[in-house]
């Protein structure tokens, strides 16, 4: 792993549901959890990869260009319709076939920048920040690249930047801990409380998340956190979960969270990786539900923002 050269699936300026003012939004390749409503699931390996959008495939007219250019001959035309070999194609390091593709139907994912790039691309965006903005990494999740994350989020508090990460907290606790020195504002994701589930929907279990927040707090970390919760009906949305989140951040000491309805923004992403989503039949609570969450929350002297309403 990098300290110096991190891999970003893509940059984003002008942020603001990233944390305070406008930002810049670092979207870093890697993520140990497997959500089954991942929104970013290019995202989930650290390293480049292919997205296929049929939309934009020109075969039908005859275009024979990335069947020519194939490293791994990997792709196929029937019919006039591009075929791949997916399981090929995500493994695949060359990616000839991307430059090949006239309309941009394969695209690449994920380009490796070095610190000094970024902090380049960082002071260039700065004067658009406001007074509060700054940068925040996201991915996947930071963690992943753990020696680059810490590097540069070191190189921006030494340069003056407020630092926000999105992040599972899904990391070795000493490798937690020493890189959120250098962090401002953080939200941390709690997909569920009860372990089996968690697991059964993210592919981990949470026991390591939960410690990890609790250690942050008891370290006396000076950073503000919020909590978030992707919220899916029939899967987390409970009276029990919320009571058991709620017991939770009393006795870690955690006092603000986010609830987030669920939604299929990932869908396409899905299947342009060949990739079937699970998804599909969820639904987000309704309006009244949600209500009824943070209404709880309040009651329990805990601060409740739904979707977007985070205020910075």
């Amino acid at each position: 792993m990098d300290v110096e050269k991190g891999l970003i699936f893509d940059i984003q300026s002008h942020s603001i549901h990233d944390g305070p003012g406008s930002r810049t939004t670092l979207f870093m390749s890697g993520c140990r959890l497997s959500c089954q409503w991942c929104a970013n699931p290019e995202s989930w390996q650290p390293q480049e990869k292919m997205l296929f959008s049929e939309m934009r495939c020109v075969a039908s007219q005859g275009c024979t260009r990335c069947v020519e250019n194939c490293a791994c001959q990997a792709i196929t035309i029937a019919g006039g319709k591009l075929m791949l070999d997916n399981a090929q194609c995500q493994v695949c390091r060359a990616l000839t076939c991307i430059d090949a593709c006239p309309s941009q139907a394969l695209k690449r994912c994920g380009y490796n920048y070095s610190a000094e790039a970024l902090l380049q691309r960082l002071q260039h965006d700065r004067d658009f920040w406001g007074e509060e903005g700054g940068v925040t990494f996201s991915g996947g999740d930071p963690f992943v690249q753990h020696r680059f994350l810490e590097n540069i989020a070191h190189r921006c508090r030494e340069a003056g930047i407020h630092t926000a990460i999105e992040t599972t907290a899904y990391v070795r606790e000493d490798i937690f801990l020493s890189t959120m020195r250098f962090i401002d504002f953080a939200f941390i994701d709690v997909k569920h409380l009860d372990t089996h589930l968690h697991r059964q929907y993210t592919g981990v279990d949470n026991t390591l998340i939960l410690s990890n927040i609790r250690a942050l707090v008891q370290q006396g970390w000076t950073g503000r956190l919020v909590l978030r919760v992707p919220m899916i009906a029939g899967i987390n949305d409970t009276d029990d979960n919320m009571q058991a989140l709620a017991t939770f951040m009393k006795s870690a000491g955690v006092y603000e969270v986010n609830l987030l309805p669920f939604h299929r923004l990932g869908e396409s992403k899905w299947q342009q990786l060949g990739k079937t989503y699970p998804g599909q039949h969820w639904q987000p609570p309704t309006d009244v539900e949600l209500s009824a969450f943070e209404l709880f929350f309040t009651q329990q002297r805990l601060a409740c923002y739904i979707g977007s309403d985070t205020p910075f």
